[in-house]
């Protein structure tokens, strides 16, 4: 290029560099505006308003005539609000998410070159989107469902994007068949019902009729179906990657992000309440945790196998509706994901943020998995589709690195490109591609021979092993829940050939499932099925998953109190939930201020008929002659008992709010305190403290309290008490 005159060499510059706005971008929100009295009301062009109340009209003497088309104010308001809303997404169309940040523990350049996984003095901003998959926008968060876990790293090299769901495998083997299996779990065609459900005919049509979506529906029946929190939710990239080191090795690899508050669920009579009582739980609690400082965590993971063992396997390692065994291929962790900042505005950014499977950065690539190489394609398109051939420019979604293209025009364009040329090559050499040393991506170069056909390998055509691997690895508490979903969910297929049907094919996981399924349902029980593999893999129950560590951070607990309340007990334990970083919830009889019996007061958060014990993880009752009597005589506040202690979660009671425990439940198998010791039944911890007489007793009540709350944070942090599930406790109580 030498020689060009100073005024070429500028068109050349910006014809390089694109004068793309916020190619350095730092602060992945500069494009939020706060609104303030400064501020003056304008159109989207600019001009001041003077009003937003009044249509022009012909104004008669008396009264206001007809509006006048004219007014280009009105019309912008009314014209800009009729379009606000883009085409929904078709699957995971409802969503929530924040964002955060990745930082890399340790380097793996023996796999790959990608700095995002070799540089550990990076941290990489990102954000993340959790979803349903089946329902609308306006369906809601607690459906037993897929739940979708979306990754956008912002690297120094572009964008990467990690799509992947809470559960590691899917129902379809190759993407032409995509259509199908969403279309089959949609509403049906002819109503438009059931809204973001499984639980109908189509459904579990499909499911009979692809065996290969066996092994899935087995996990959409399980726990992982129902999630606690997306922050107790693990994530799984699904589809099988590679890594490319810098000699050109490859290795084929799957992404795992897992909690570090352990993977929990609901029980399913909680999240049938939860979806009318609160639709937008899981939204809220994503936010309240982070607004709160309680920012959730995930290690992230990688499954590796060497390019020389792809075929070791009794399964095919690019199969996404396999799972690759933790015995077989343990988990490497290697970095941390941290999400810390809610949303500014939730249409710009989590509603218009785009994930692309096809979205990698040099260092690692793509495999042969014949559902990955759709979905490179579909996702891609859908973008266009819903946002635009532009929506790489909007500011979620726009890469933190320089953008230099000859990429032009389009519905909603926002770079400026100055410049004499948009093509290459060009006279100016502008812009030419880059090399392999200097960070382009370079495809790896697979030897590839063969005939067109449309098959599979054998590998692919076993469809019930890993379906019988799961249901193995089941803890008995999940094994019940898995029939109890499987029993709700034929119930309301009408039509006897569809559940008849399900009934045998759970005949090829396992006999005694499928005997004990068709008995609630209605079909006719099987007799005998496909000889049952017996083993086991590590980390595939919930319940036994190794590795999380017991807090109770973020966890909500309600206090339940009224006016005579105990005010030592209740202090004492929002101090100490508080501190623990927990969220105490204080619930009354009304949301006035109730009066203790030492005549302070405390401001209720909500009262028994606004809130509901669903919403929160454990409850905690302080003594008080007077507010238990008037407790023992609330039907609601009784119901708050029974039903928390129905859900298996962990129940405190101290002084007289033992005996209203002891009457809400009415269970001699729960033991309860009688005396100032500490006790411990089946997750309910009370303790009757003595009225102290001497210092020595003040003493040993001090250390009955310190006790007291020891054991409460640990039946919280247990998330639910199994135990009384298993001894069928909770099935007693009518909750």
């Amino acid at each position: 290029m030498a020689g060009l005159v100073p005024e070429t060499m500028q068109k050349v510059t910006h014809a390089v560099l694109g004068a793309r706005e916020g190619d350095k971008l730092k602060d992945l929100a500069h494009n939020t505006k706060d609104i303030s009295d400064k501020d003056r009301l304008t159109t989207d062009y600019g001009v001041k308003q003077a009003t937003a109340d009044d249509w022009l009209k012909v104004a008669g003497p008396d009264k206001a005539g007809p509006l006048l088309l004219e007014d280009p104010f009105a019309r912008e308001r009314i014209m800009r609000f009729d379009h606000e809303r883009i085409p929904e997404r078709v699957v995971h169309a409802r969503g929530s998410g924040a964002f955060g940040k990745f930082k890399l523990f340790e380097s793996i350049e023996d796999l790959t070159f990608a700095p995002i996984l070799t540089d550990t003095s990076r941290e990489t901003p990102v954000f993340v989107r959790f979803s349903t998959v089946l329902g609308s926008r306006g369906s809601a968060d607690t459906v037993r469902d897929v739940r979708g876990f979306a990754v956008k790293f912002y690297t120094q090299e572009g964008n990467w994007d990690i799509v992947g769901n809470d559960i590691p495998v899917f129902f379809i083997q190759d993407a032409i068949k995509f259509p199908d299996v969403i279309h089959a779990g949609k509403p049906e065609p002819h109503n438009e019902v059931p809204q973001a459900q499984t639980a109908h005919n189509n459904f579990w049509d499909f499911q009979f009729n692809h065996t290969e979506a066996t092994h899935m529906f087995m996990w959409g029946m399980s726990d992982r179906a129902i999630p606690r929190s997306f922050r107790m939710m693990q994530g799984f990239g699904v589809n099988t990657f590679t890594l490319i080191n810098a000699k050109g090795e490859r290795h084929f690899v799957k992404f795992i992000w897992t909690p570090e508050l352990g993977v929990h669920s609901l029980v399913w009579d909680e999240a049938l309440k939860l979806a009318g009582q609160d639709p937008d739980f899981h939204r809220k609690d994503l936010w309240e945790a982070i607004a709160n400082g309680v920012y959730p965590k995930w290690k992230f993971g990688i499954q590796v196998v060497a390019e020389a063992d792809e075929h070791k396997f009794d399964f095919d390692i690019l199969d996404a509706t396999k799972v690759w065994p933790e015995d077989l291929i343990p988990t490497r962790y290697i970095g941390e994901l941290e999400l810390n900042r809610n949303p500014d505005e939730f249409f710009t950014q989590v509603e218009q943020i785009a994930f692309c499977t096809s979205h990698v950065v040099p260092g690692i690539g793509f495999s042969d998995d014949p559902l990955l190489q759709g979905r490179n394609f579909s996702y891609f398109d859908t973008q266009l589709s819903r946002l635009g051939i532009n929506f790489e420019e909007l500011p979620i979604n726009r890469p933190m690195c320089p953008v230099m293209n000859f990429n032009r025009d389009g519905a909603m364009r926002h770079t400026i490109t100055r410049g004499t040329v948009n093509y290459w090559p060009n006279r100016f050499d502008a812009c030419p591609p880059a090399s392999h040393a200097e960070g382009a991506y370079v495809e790896y170069a697979q030897k590839v021979a063969g005939m067109k056909a449309r098959i599979r390998n054998d590998k692919f055509k076993d469809h019930f092993s890993q379906a019988q691997l799961f249901w193995n690895s089941m803890s008995p508490v999940e094994r019940q829940h898995i029939v109890n979903a499987f029993s709700f969910e034929l119930d309301h297929c009408e039509d006897p050939v569809v559940y008849s049907r399900m009934v045998k094919r759970l005949a090829d996981i396992d006999l005694t499932l499928a005997q004990t399924v068709a008995e609630m349902v209605g079909g006719e029980a099987p007799t005998e099925g496909r000889p049952n593999h017996g083993r086991k893999a590590p980390a595939l129950s919930q319940l036994e998953f190794p590795g999380s560590k017991p807090t109770i951070a973020s966890r909500r607990v309600a206090i339940l109190i009224a006016d005579g309340y105990d005010p030592v007990a209740y202090n004492a334990a929002y101090a100490a939930l508080s501190s623990a970083l927990a969220v105490p919830l204080v619930i009354g009889p009304k949301r006035s201020k109730v009066t203790a019996s030492n005549g302070s007061t405390v401001q209720p958060h909500h009262h028994f008929e606004g809130f509901r014990s669903t919403m929160v993880d454990a409850i905690f009752i302080p003594g008080g002659a007077q507010s238990i009597a008037t407790l023992a005589k609330n039907g609601r506040a009784l119901h708050w008992v029974r039903e928390a202690f129905g859900h298996l979660k962990t129940i405190g009671a101290t002084g007289e709010a033992v005996e209203l425990v002891n009457k809400a439940i009415a269970l001699p198998s729960v033991g309860l305190s009688a005396s100032g010791e500490v006790c411990e039944s089946y997750g309910v911890v009370t303790i009757k403290e003595l009225r102290p007489e001497s210092l020595s007793e003040v003493v040993e009540i001090a250390k009955g309290a310190t006790g007291f709350m020891e054991k409460f944070f640990e039946g919280i942090a247990g998330h639910r008490c199994w135990e009384r599930e298993l001894a069928g406790l909770n099935a007693q109580v009518a909750y």
